[in-house]
């Protein structure tokens, strides 16, 4: 029997502020009073919104306990400064106890949508804690080689602890920090990542420095006689020792700025390190960037030094990312794979160009649909006229629930030039980025754009990127089950997969018409076998990155510019080290999925897709796992072979 969501949501929220879990409480039947007010709910006559879209009354029992526990996070965070002990210490703590709160449930006696939520909550932990645990080692790392970095963070402490100040005291601690540095010079043979690490620390420490200065400056008259000046000596010391210690890391190009401490009060923000290099979550760049990821590159355009970015992370961080994204294959494995599907694009090109009138030459046929684009300023009419077509397309044949603000609520924005250097195609959302030639590009740069964002190659993207693609999944996923949004940043299978997925099935229902438009999708299709063959080699260190250029050039039939974007974009620290993979990793999932439930009868086309979407972004096979009935325990692990046996 299910209870009333608001009213757990109720229960569960008082328990755990309490401190005292009663999982028979909060888990087991509904009490009377959750039962009449599911019944009330039930006659409310509020299933859907005012555009007629069904409302979100899935309900599960450990929604409380997910949102409570991204709220105590995000608190922790911001309390305590990323990289200080205390905060190490208190967010061990927390995964700890939020662990032994999970014990504490009474797994067997879930709904299905609760044992979903149980492990993914589970997962997410464990992954968290590993990482913290990776991160403490990097950290003691970068504390031997800054073991003044606590008299920073204790100022700051400090200031939150809301401790008087004794600003003569302050500016003897930043006196005796000053002489350290300018007497200090990096340590002959540190490991270079750890140099790298160090100078960003240095960075976000000179950012906590601000922060800390910009509160005091304006509030207590005797800190500017103490400390104003002595903070600028500090500064000045920090930033020439985080200039050395990136010199000698032996990484390309020089640190971003922190603004000066000139013109105080003022200041940036404090250095997080949320960022790449940081722990923001398995899309981030992690420790394999040594800090690297804060770098602008001065290596000329096109070199193997430029391209490159923050280097491979080898096989051991690889599997682990497979691992936390619930993809039970072997990098290894992955490679056979994409070579299996990159067979079947190669047989269906072979078709398509020989329909159009070029035997075997599928190169030939590629460069004719390269150069078939539309006139400068009428791309953004085309892309509109093709997104609206394939809503039409879509609704005929039935295949999902498109509600109607998802077909009003985009718009189209500008790829700059200095964008399309990076990721020379279209990038979708709320907003669809369009890339077009711009008149203060080359001659050169205008018929690169061109040729990257012909007709055929668009016809293939444009829905991906809008609907029922990446700007459908944000919105459903700001309307369902909106609890599960930290579990998103599990990896891009679900987004970037569901929207690759799409490409799969719209060839199956007939969207590409014509060999041209086929040939344009097969690049695609091929592009995203590519991805998880030169990503997967170049981490693994079989390809460098110029050969990963030649390899897009030779196998898939890229320009050299559009080449050297994709690679560039792969390694900038920006993605983890398998978000390319996650394209067709991913699509592959919602694939085999669709054969086991659509194709066995189970369910409908639009119920399996409606369900997808209402699910929310998380590993696919707990997508699977939350609307099929794969027997679920309370270890369950990844164990789906969605595409068979590799080995």
């Amino acid at each position: 029997m299910k209870a009333d969501r608001r009213q757990i949501l109720k229960s569960g929220v008082a328990i755990l502020g309490a401190g005292a879990l009663n999982a028979q409480e909060l888990f087991g039947q509904a009490r009377p009073a959750a039962k009449a007010a599911a019944h009330s709910a039930s006659n409310c006559a509020c299933e859907t919104a005012a555009d007629g879209s069904p409302l979100d009354t899935g309900t599960s029992e450990i929604a409380p306990v997910v949102e409570r526990y991204q709220v105590e996070l995000a608190d922790l965070n911001r309390i305590f400064l990323p990289g200080s002990a205390l905060h190490q210490s208190k967010v061990e703590a927390f995964y700890t106890g939020q662990l032994h709160l999970l014990e504490t449930i009474n797994f067997d006696a879930l709904s299905r949508s609760g044992k979903v939520d149980y492990l993914l909550l589970r997962a997410r932990l464990l992954q968290e804690q590993k990482q913290l645990a990776e991160d403490a080692k990097q950290d003691a790392e970068v504390a031997a080689i800054l073991p003044w970095q606590q008299d920073v963070f204790g100022l700051e402490e400090a200031r939150r602890r809301m401790d008087t100040l004794d600003a003569k005291k302050a500016a003897a601690t930043l006196s005796a920090l000053t002489t350290k540095l300018v007497a200090a010079k990096p340590p002959a043979g540190a490991n270079p990542a750890v140099l790298g690490r160090s100078a960003s620390r240095v960075q976000e420490l000179r950012g906590v420095l601000q922060e800390w200065n910009t509160f005091y400056a304006l509030y207590d008259p005797s800190y500017a006689f103490w400390v104003s000046e002595e903070l600028k000596r500090t500064d000045a010391a920090l930033g020439k020792y985080a200039e050395a210690l990136f010199a000698a890391s032996g990484a390309p190009g020089t640190l971003e700025p922190v603004p000066s401490l000139r013109g105080v009060p003022g200041g940036a923000a404090a250095g997080g390190r949320g960022g790449p290099g940081g722990r923001g979550g398995a899309a981030a760049g992690r420790g394999a960037a040594g800090g690297r990821g804060r770098a602008r590159s001065n290596a000329p355009l096109g070199s193997e030094e430029e391209i490159a970015g923050i280097g491979p992370v080898g096989s051991e961080a690889l599997t682990a990312e497979l691992r936390q994204a619930w993809i039970p294959y072997t990098p290894e494995e992955l490679i056979v794979l994409a070579n299996k599907e990159f067979d079947w694009c190669d047989k269906e090109m072979l078709k398509a160009t020989a329909e159009m009138g070029f035997g075997t030459d599928w190169k030939a046929a590629l460069e004719k649909a390269k150069n078939d684009y539309v006139e400068p300023g009428k791309m953004i009419y085309w892309v509109r006229d093709n997104a609206r077509d394939a809503v039409a397309f879509m609704e005929a044949h039935e295949v999902l629930t498109i509600p109607a603000g998802v077909k009003q609520d985009w718009w189209e924005q500008a790829m700059t030039p200095q964008q399309q250097l990076v990721n020379p195609f279209f990038t979708g959302g709320a907003t669809i980025q369009v890339s077009s030639p711009a008149s203060s590009m080359t001659y050169e740069e205008k018929l690169a754009s061109q040729r990257a964002n012909n007709i055929y190659e668009g016809y293939a993207t444009v829905f991906h990127e809008l609907v029922p693609g990446h700007h459908m999944q944000g919105y459903m996923s700001a309307r369902y089950r909106t609890y599960r949004r930290g579990f998103a940043s599990a990896g891009p299978f679900w987004s970037e997969g569901m929207a690759f997925y799409w490409e799969m099935l719209m060839w199956d229902l007939g969207w590409f018409r014509t060999p041209e438009q086929r040939v344009g999708a097969l690049f695609w299709r091929k592009e995203r076998c590519a991805r998880i063959i030169f990503s997967v080699n170049f981490n693994l260190k079989k390809m460098t990155a110029l050969e990963c250029v030649k390899f897009l050039m030779d196998r898939v039939g890229h320009d050299r510019p559009s080449a050297e974007g994709e690679v560039r974009r792969s390694f900038n620290g920006s993605y983890s080290p398998i978000y390319q993979c996650a394209y067709m990793l991913g699509a592959l999932q919602f694939y085999a999925l669709h054969k086991e439930l659509v194709g066995g009868g189970k369910m409908s086309n639009r119920q399996f897709h409606d369900a997808f979407y209402r699910e929310g972004n998380m590993p696919i096979e707990m997508v699977r796992a939350a609307i099929s009935e794969v027997p679920l325990t309370r270890d369950y692990q990844s164990k789906w072979k969605f595409y068979g046996n590799l080995s």
